[in-house]
């Protein structure tokens, strides 16, 4: 289904061929459409090792391979300091055929996506991901700051897009009480250092095995921000037992918490009402979310 306005079209057949024409050592492989509830790309495996993602949004070619090759420098930095496993950039695409801007491989991880296991309640795999957080903001930032126009500032840089989200979802969610609980949240004291953080910590990009997180992917977000963005699946996924684990194993104090809570709040609020129609999952995602922070407020 189409979620944004102009996306790119993104075809088996499409991608077959520009595997031929720019990549021929892996044209005799099989390409599979992954299913996937992101927002960015199409993503195809090409043969069992490998997976293409096509970024749907249209762009500038030249900027567009900018932004993937400043991906590519994350997802290796993020492969070198992870404790669990991440993709490894293997190649980028240039534009061809029926598609007009390049597009990237990196290396397949196999794992279920949280959404589909039952880790909800898992103070073990809450400790995995607190292990995983904790990788990164042990990483030196040698002076890097958070330049970036997305979350991952000062909360009080979302208050229009948070303004807007609350508007558009009357009728979906108690709206007046999320606004309150917005006016409480935004100005959050802060006194720590930017960190390395992955930024987008959603159910679908951890994979599991076993029960224990197995892997972190879509790591193009991965950069230095305030460390409390990585506290997402505190409210995306974790029930109370299994969010203080993931709290006390992290050593949040209130003003990080609540910070938490804070870049949790404007990244659903954009969601809940963008694709109820066009991605339910994210949607209702996003109605957990907010509903799991109404309750912890």
């Amino acid at each position: 289904m189409v979620m944004h306005a102009g996306q790119l079209d993104v075809t088996v057949e499409l991608v077959e061929g520009l595997i031929r024409s720019q990549f021929p050592e892996w044209g005799g492989l099989a390409v599979r459409p992954v299913p996937s509830h992101g927002t960015v790309n199409a993503l195809f495996r090409i043969g069992d090792e490998l997976v293409a993602r096509f970024p749907i949004l249209p762009g500038d070619a030249a900027a567009v391979r900018a932004e993937l090759e400043d991906e590519a420098d994350a997802a290796r930095r993020l492969r070198r300091i992870s404790p669990y496993p991440t993709p490894e950039p293997i190649a980028i695409g240039a534009p061809g055929l029926d598609y007009p801007q390049p597009w990237s491989v990196y290396s397949w991880i196999d794992g279920t996506i949280a959404y589909d296991a039952d880790v909800a309640g898992s103070t073990a795999f809450a400790e995995d991901l607190a292990r995983f957080v904790l990788a990164l903001r042990a990483e030196p930032t040698e002076g890097r700051v958070f330049t970036g126009t997305w979350r991952g500032g000062v909360l009080t840089s979302q208050d229009e897009s948070v303004a807007d989200g609350l508007e558009r979802s009357r009728g979906m969610i108690d709206v007046d009480g999320l606004a309150r609980l917005w006016a409480d949240l935004r100005t959050t004291e802060r006194t720590e250092p930017d960190a390395w953080t992955h930024r987008d910590l959603m159910p679908g990009n951890l994979l599991v095995k076993d029960g224990r997180l197995a892997g972190v992917i879509d790591v193009g977000t991965f950069t230095v921000s305030d460390p409390a963005m990585d506290l997402q699946p505190a409210w995306n996924l974790l029930d109370p037992t299994a969010r203080e684990a993931f709290r006390k194993a992290l050593g949040s104090d209130d003003a990080e918490w609540r910070r938490g809570m804070g870049w949790s709040f404007a990244q659903a609020i954009g969601c809940l009402w963008y694709y109820v129609e066009t991605n339910p999952v994210m949607s209702r995602t996003a109605h957990h979310t907010l509903t799991a922070l109404l309750k912890a407020a």
